[in-house]
């Protein structure tokens, strides 16, 4: 394992500047899994956040972990035996055989979330990195544990959802509810947080909140009615957003309702998943928050103190990406970064302006105030008739997962929804043109707007010089 302490002189930032022990999962093979030609989710853009995180010079202020890929055995502790046995011996050879060909409808794998070379080692690792992340919190040797391979929070137990497979924040809370009583997951992704919900939505253990487009857009589900079930009723927080949301407006509510579910619940430990297709301009995103605003979630709840993971999510706009998840890293660690981006292996990726930051569009912001204000007064009334830090008594408490340290370096059927229909990307077009997606509601007239963006076939030529 690689300990690297020190670094770059960079000047700290926020009103707490308090350093924290910061540690950082990384496979230095995850950028070259490749969903195939044309679709959106690129594995490349961890890579690329990567590349900027070293060229700060990031790395030198963070311990740097490569992650153990997470066994089969690992992966059943949520996903079935059924499921974890087809993703672990399809490949691209044998689609063709028919009875993979069953199995294949049977688990929603082959349009959103194609089978690729490598597919099964791209899990493991995307959830060898969280379920570490969790060790590392568990057993009190980080304060923030960082994944942007993580946070693939579509996965059901038994199905591909969403660009998602093996559901990697589920995984990793189950690792962190071995040690800790009450887990807090909070869910900035444009996409509504329905396989970590729906996971955990009959128990009080895990508080779920998640911030998201709602209406005629993937998953269709997240509605602010949604608040849980049984033992979970009230632990689920929905909090549907319109087009155009803002970085003012998304403060307004993240804050005070964030505030309130810390001072109710008092988790012991906090889940951020900070899918990066919540920022303007993105592909498949709809909302128009900047990168600052965006890592503003991530400020606010490191000043809480409480063990803390960060992952990844979506993101389709790879630059911005890039851009979101490095500074996102600094917040963590405490420090501010030039504006100006330093000399990198991706550096023709952010012209023309080569700098950290992008503005926000001039997009209209469809949330008006008094819907925020609606959302914000309903929801707060659903925190108040929350008892204050529910008493969660373990039952028998599981070993905890041991990750060799010599690996170290450096539930109900759904109607089936698509992000993306693979055919608009088969011809050239810009990188952030909408695609036309199978709506929740069948009756929706898809949004075909566009936005400026480049040519997805020139990013995968990047990529893959074979192409």
């Amino acid at each position: 394992m690689e300990d690297i302490t020190g670094g770059a002189s960079l000047p700290s930032t926020g009103t707490d500047a308090k350093k924290r022990r910061v540690t950082y999962f990384y496979e230095p093979t995850i950028g070259d899994y490749y969903y195939g030609q044309g679709h959106p989710m690129k594995p490349h853009r961890i890579r690329m956040a990567h590349n900027l995180i070293v060229h700060y010079a990031l790395h030198r202020r963070m311990e740097i972990n490569r992650p153990f890929p997470a066994g089969p055995t690992d992966i059943r502790k949520f996903h079935s035996d059924e499921y974890v046995e087809f993703l672990s011996s399809v490949s691209p050879q044998s689609v063709g055989d028919p009875a993979f060909g069953r199995q294949l409808k049977r688990f929603n794998v082959g349009e959103d979330c194609p089978v690729f070379d490598g597919l099964f080692g791209f899990c493991q690792a995307s959830a060898g990195g969280s379920i570490g992340a969790a060790v590392k919190l568990n057993r009190g040797d980080a304060d923030i544990a960082l994944n942007w391979a993580g946070g693939l929070h579509h996965a059901k137990r038994s199905e591909a959802s969403g660009f998602c497979y093996v559901n990697d924040i589920v995984l990793g809370i189950l690792e962190l509810l071995k040690v800790h009583r009450r887990v807090l997951y909070v869910d900035i992704d444009v996409h509504h947080g329905d396989g970590v919900e729906e996971a955990f939505y009959t128990t009080d253990r895990v508080m779920t909140v998640s911030f998201h487009k709602y209406g005629d857009f993937f998953p269709g589900t997240g509605h602010i009615k949604d608040t849980g079930a049984g033992q979970g009723k009230n632990y689920a927080l929905n909090i549907p957003l319109n087009d155009g949301m803002d970085d003012e407006n998304f403060r307004g509510l993240f804050r005070p309702l964030i505030q309130k579910v810390m001072e109710v619940y008092q988790p012991d430990a906090v889940v951020l998943q900070c899918g990066a297709d919540s920022l303007s301009g993105d592909r498949l995103g709809c909302f128009n928050l900047s990168v600052k605003g965006h890592a503003d979630c991530l400020r606010f709840l490191r000043s809480y103190n409480v063990p803390l993971m960060v992952l990844g999510g979506g993101g389709y706009t790879i630059r911005n990406v890039a851009r979101c998840w490095c500074y996102e890293t600094a917040v963590a660690v405490g420090v501010e970064p030039d504006n100006k981006l330093p000399y990198n292996e991706y550096f023709e990726y952010f012209g023309p302006d080569y700098t950290l930051h992008v503005e926000p569009s001039n997009v209209e912001n469809l949330n008006s105030p008094k819907d925020m204000e609606r959302i914000r007064n309903i929801l707060l009334e659903q925190l108040s008739r929350l008892p204050n830090a529910p008493s969660v008594p373990f039952q028998t408490t599981p070993p905890t997962t041991e990750v060799p340290e010599e690996a170290e370096e450096d539930m109900d059927q759904r109607p089936k929804r698509r992000i993306w229909n693979g055919e608009d990307f088969e011809s050239d077009h810009d990188e952030d043109e909408k695609p036309e997606p199978r709506f929740f509601n069948a009756d929706a007239q898809p949004n075909n707007k566009t936005r400026d963006g480049v040519d997805t076939m020139e990013e995968d030529k990047k990529e893959h010089p074979g192409l």
